[in-house]
């Protein structure tokens, strides 16, 4: 398996046209240049995403002063494995079980997380089920859920215009995506990779978070510059990628890649911390998740199907039904045997 890719790289794009109400031709070019990431890389870095640097630094200090509380501490707000939100402790999760994989070293994944999201109180009046739609858990830190609604609030905005992009990109009529996003299954992982004081012992090697796909339609992501994430280059190379100044990463998932019939690249991923002196160096990111309507129905877009590019999903899928199977593997630890190609990519990547 290769390492490094010459070849690999991530383009960044100036979405300021589709923020700041550029022409019609300005913003021709960047869904150009969106559709060609897309289809090559799958990543791209983004510049003119319009959030200010103040909700950005307000985001990392609340997530500084939760993770410097105790393990035990943050235990309390622990939530079962069906529900997404709240604490999850490292190694209680394995990435790589959400595409159907084992793993030598299950449920080892040396990161810890806090997630908030989408509840039924955000869309009164809508019927939803309570575990996938459930109330945020708020720790007990001062400016906490200020800064960090502040924040999802902005990626929310990104998320939402990077899908009137998708649909100028992919051909598709003006708010094609509304039908599908009315209340959306929207989460936000904020996670931290530091190991605690002490010697580690490990029963395999040290996995950060291991390989995946991520689950619905976009992912924002906000990360430290620092190493640490890897990106499967098409030849089945890992390539090491981080935030350029002012950027976000944004990369697409699952759903996507089977509306659009794999044309448009969900990419596998992982993060391996790097280790200096014996002890990782710390890193942070904050990924939005924007996953859709639990109850859409993804089927592959029929002008993406021809001769060269047969059915790859031939089945329609809910998203909930996308998403549930994918999070008992990561959380539970039950490997995900709906996983096809995606499950194949990682096993030709381990080589």
């Amino acid at each position: 398996m290769a390492t490094e890719s010459s070849n690999f790289s991530v383009p960044s794009i100036d979405i300021t046209p589709y923020v700041a109400d550029g022409t019609a031709e300005e913003r021709a070019a960047v869904a150009r240049a969106i559709d060609d990431a897309c289809r090559t890389v799958g990543f791209m870095q983004i510049l003119g995403h319009g959030i200010p640097d103040a909700v950005i630094a307000g985001l990392a200090e609340a997530m500084d002063a939760f993770f410097a509380l105790d393990l035990e501490t943050k235990k309390t707000y622990k939530t079962p494995p069906k529900i997404n939100r709240g604490y999850s402790p490292p190694k209680s999760e394995s990435l790589s079980l959400s595409l159907g994989v084992e793993s030598a070293n299950r449920m080892n994944d040396f990161f810890e997380a806090f997630n908030v999201g989408a509840a039924r109180s955000d869309y009164p009046g809508v019927e939803l089920p309570a575990d996938d739609y459930a109330e945020n858990v708020w720790p007990e830190v001062a400016g906490f859920r200020e800064k960090v609604e502040a924040y999802y609030a902005e990626a929310k905005r990104v998320a939402e215009t990077m899908t009137v992009i998708f649909a100028d990109a992919l051909g598709l009529p003006e708010g094609f995506y509304d039908a599908y996003t009315g209340h959306s299954l929207d989460v936000m992982r904020m996670n931290n990779y530091a190991l605690p004081p002490g010697r580690i012992q490990l029963d395999g090697d040290l996995i950060g978070m291991g390989e995946h796909t991520d689950y619905g339609i976009v992912t924002v992501l906000w990360a430290d510059q620092v190493k640490g994430l890897q990106v499967l280059g098409t030849d089945g190379s890992w390539n090491d990628v981080s935030p350029a100044d002012d950027a976000l990463l944004i990369n697409l998932g699952d759903v996507t890649a089977r509306w659009t019939n794999d044309q448009w690249m969900s990419t596998l991923h992982r993060v391996k911390p790097p280790i200096v002196d014996g002890t990782i160096e710390r890193r942070r990111s904050a990924a939005y998740f924007h996953d859709g309507d639990i109850d859409a129905l993804i089927t592959t877009m029929p002008h993406l199907i021809d001769d060269a590019h047969p059915n790859r999903y031939p089945e329609p899928i809910t998203v909930g039904e996308h998403i549930r199977a994918k999070l008992a593997g990561s959380r539970a630890g039950k490997r995900n045997d709906t996983a096809g190609a995606e499950k194949d990519r990682v096993l030709a990547a381990r080589g």
